[in-house]
């Protein structure tokens, strides 16, 4: 067992929100009980989850994408009202984390990615902490049509792709989730393919004009293991039971 406050302190000293400039808070999101036993990990902080969150009685639902983000309507009404509802009614606190699970360099969700893949993670020594596209490179270079059977079969979901020139994958820039407008920073880094977890129109016009490869792997699934890291993290610090729950999404 531990408290609220030694979970907020641990993931912060980590995860180091304050060197991030997010589109929500990161943290502390709604209050909940001083003490906990359990931590339910998710991708999203849906009702979905919540209602799994009430059901395996966790003192704490630890998410990537939780709420009041920027540009949202603040007034608690609808499918918000319910989700907060929830969460006070069970005494629940809810946890999230944005850019700064993406970014940090061994729990984060692109380097959760990378180890989920195989791919290994080059690190530059200018690196800054809230950088969010990382470089990786295969273990032996890979036909595209060979790589893209290999996301598939890893991440158990096909993976919209848009040829490119390579002949051969090799060298990799790597951000998920919603992450199509680093495509342009991913071409600074003279890498064979870009791979994220969405696409837009105007992505596959760029793809096909500087001949890299985009790989768009699905934003749910390239982000389920940062949250799950995390979540482990955390029980194994301090000592309280964690279990991640997937709460399936297409997208």
């Amino acid at each position: 067992m531990t408290t609220i406050q030694n979970i907020i302190k641990q993931a912060d000293a980590l995860l180091t929100p304050e060197k991030f400039q997010d589109y929500c808070p990161n943290g502390l999101q709604v209050a909940g009980r001083n003490e906990v036993n359990k931590i339910i990990t998710g991708v999203t902080a849906c009702q979905a989850l919540l209602d799994q969150a009430v059901n395996e009685k966790a003192d704490v639902v630890l998410a990537h994408h939780g709420y009041f983000w920027r540009d949202e309507n603040p007034c608690i009404v609808g499918m918000k009202r319910k989700r907060i509802a929830t969460l006070i009614e069970h005494d629940i606190n809810l946890i999230a984390y944005h850019l700064p699970l993406d970014a940090h360099p061994v729990y984060g969700n692109n380097v959760q990615l990378a180890k989920k893949l195989g791919l290994e993670i080059e690190l530059a020594p200018d690196r800054k902490v809230t950088d969010l596209v990382f470089v990786c490179s295969l273990p032996s270079p890979m036909s595209a049509n060979d790589f893209i059977a290999h996301v598939a079969q890893c991440l158990q979901r096909q993976p919209l792709h848009i040829p490119g020139n390579a002949k051969t994958i090799n060298k990799i820039a790597l951000c998920t989730g919603g992450a199509q407008d680093y495509f342009q920073q991913a071409l600074k880094f003279d890498v064979d393919a870009f791979l994220t977890g969405e696409i837009s129109e105007s992505v596959v016009h760029m793809a096909r004009e500087t001949g890299i490869d985009y790989i768009a792997a699905g934003h749910h699934a390239t982000e389920k293991y940062g949250i799950q890291a995390l979540g482990e993290y955390l029980a194994q610090k301090l000592n309280v039971e964690h279990k991640f729950i997937n709460i399936e999404n297409p997208v």
